[in-house]
């Protein structure tokens, strides 16, 4: 399980990894660096994947710097920290906490 902790830890710029597709998803959605480092630093695990390739990964909801709810999906090994998605979460999947998923 990824903790908190961890992701303090590794949230500073010489151990954030941004992905190609992260990269893609944020020029494309308007979501700005410091946003995800905010919501990173104090937001919260909502989902946690032990199962993911190739490193655990988690879900973290927070709030941007303009207050706006944003969900971050990162990868965590040992010394880095992957930033593999981020998006404003659609009330049509999330129920109104942001953090539950509506059923299918």
């Amino acid at each position: 399980m990824i903790t908190k902790e961890q992701l303090e830890r590794l949230c500073t710029d010489d151990t954030v990894f941004l992905t190609h597709h992260f990269i893609l998803r944020m020029k494309e959605r308007k979501i700005r660096y410091e946003d995800i480092i905010t919501v990173i630093k104090n937001g919260d695990i909502i989902e946690q994947y032990p199962d993911d390739h190739p490193f655990p990964s988690c879900l973290v909801m927070g709030f941007t710097i303009a207050k706006r709810v944003l969900h971050v999906v990162c990868g965590v090994s040992e010394n880095t920290l992957y930033i593999i998605t981020a998006y404003y979460p659609s009330p049509d999947k999330f129920e109104s906490d942001y953090k539950t998923r509506k059923e299918r």
